[in-house]
């Protein structure tokens, strides 16, 4: 895994999933409460990434109006990192590690609704559900593509991206 240099005392880690062999969850139940999944992928570096940070951030471009199909498959893998909750809140069953959370997504529209699925699949399953508490989100429209020209670097959210990891921790938290 690429370690970015430290800012502020930070140390990054980045994982492109794209490149990874990271299956889609079977349902089976056998990872449940720490027995650890039976599959064996490139997710056992995701598990293990997960153990050691604080903060996990999500960049992905939009795809048929939600995250990409291999950041579900992580989601969904995340089941085996959960231990049994004696009081479960939301009627849940489990508990997840004790993570925060963050959203960088870029996509060709800029229309109003154009994250809208999104952000709400976003928040309902890794806010709500996993109970990470989520740090924020840039989300870059109109950076082109299908069938026109890319242009991310000229809107200005590269930027916006930058200065928002930059301050996602400030002093008081």
């Amino acid at each position: 895994m690429p370690r970015a240099p430290r800012r502020k005392g930070h140390e990054v880690t980045s994982i492109f999933l794209g490149s990874r062999d990271i299956r889609c969850c079977l349902g089976c139940d056998q990872c449940r409460y720490g027995k650890g999944c039976l599959q064996q992928d490139d997710m056992t570096e995701i598990y293990e990434a997960i153990k050691n940070t604080d903060l996990v951030v999500f960049a992905s471009a939009l795809r048929y109006w939600t995250l990409t199909g291999v950041i579900k498959n992580v989601l969904e893998r995340l089941y085996a990192t959960c231990s049994e909750d004696p009081n479960p809140p939301f009627g849940r069953y489990e508990k997840y590690p004790d993570l925060d959370c963050a959203l960088l997504m870029s996509a060709a529209d800029d229309n109003w609704w154009t994250f809208e699925q999104a952000l709400s699949y976003y928040q309902h399953v890794i806010s709500n559900y996993l109970s990470w508490h989520d740090k924020g989100h840039v989300l870059a429209g109109g950076c082109g593509g299908c069938g026109g020209p890319k242009h991310i670097e000229d809107t200005g959210y590269l930027d916006t991206a930058y200065t928002f990891g930059k301050t996602i921790y400030t002093a008081q938290d």
